[in-house]
């Protein structure tokens, strides 16, 4: 005797249920891949169960063979909306995940959150942080090379500058001292009755005639107005002399 036929409804077992629905899943997965397999085609199979447990198959890609369902099956400007959502969301996906894992790298390096880790992880993580310090150590030499440089290279120029504003100060005081040479050259004392013996002058001073040469200057001609009183109780010489001078007076105002 044959199988008989089975009624096509709901099985009221839950146990039963569930054996049917794990037996006729893994069947139909089975021959959804011989179809794939013996046929070349492009399968994709999702199931849910009661309970809301996803199962799949995909012969190529679930994701790929779902976005050529949608081609095939929608508008073209449905189509592009929904290419263009589904791509967003993977790139929305790809960025958490990655996100994910940046933060949980960083903690790791931070010394936290290690106990999920192996062995093998907490070598690699130990190798990262030698190299890691390796490098900063390294960097941190090289500035300090670069600013040693900078500043032996600040102090030669300063020196230079040293050197530049002593010869400018040795040139400002020699010519001062040249100036004060010159202008002690040309001042000289002015003592007429020569007191110092030692000093000379540039200028000589010259005195006024004595007494005994004034009637040796011939006197020039001169307008006497009014008349001249003489003294006669003076002596002979007195009187000639005025005389002589009245003489040449005259002779020099005769026409």
């Amino acid at each position: 005797m044959g199988r008989g036929r089975v009624e096509l409804k709901r099985i009221e077992n839950k146990i039963n249920r569930q054996v049917t629905f794990s037996k006729r899943r893994n069947g139909l997965l089975k021959k959804a891949y011989e179809l794939s397999v013996l046929c070349d085609a492009e399968v994709a199979l999702i199931i849910f169960s009661s309970r809301g447990k996803l199962y799949e198959f995909g012969s190529n890609s679930i994701t790929k063979t779902l976005e050529r369902y949608q081609r095939c099956c929608f508008n073209p400007q449905d189509n592009t909306a929904e290419r263009e959502t589904q791509s967003w969301y993977q790139e929305v996906s790809k960025l958490k995940a990655k996100y994910e894992s940046l933060q949980r790298t960083q903690r790791h390096l931070l010394g936290e959150d290690l106990g999920p880790l192996s062995i093998k992880e907490l070598q690699n993580l130990e190798k990262q942080l030698e190299g890691a310090l390796a490098q900063a150590r390294q960097r941190k030499t090289q500035i300090m090379m670069e600013q040693m440089d900078d500043l032996r290279r600040k102090e030669r120029q300063l020196g230079d500058m040293n050197k530049q504003l002593k010869i400018k100060v040795s040139l400002e005081i020699s010519s001062l001292e040249a100036e004060g040479q010159s202008m002690r050259a040309l001042s000289c004392p002015w003592n007429i009755n020569g007191a110092s013996a030692g000093s000379t002058s540039n200028f000589p001073v010259q005195l006024p005639p004595s007494n005994n040469n004034l009637m040796d200057i011939d006197a020039e001609p001169v307008l006497q107005i009014g008349y001249h009183h003489y003294n006669l109780g003076e002596g002979s010489s007195s009187v000639s002399r005025s005389m002589g001078l009245d003489s040449n007076f005259m002779q020099g105002w005769s026409l």
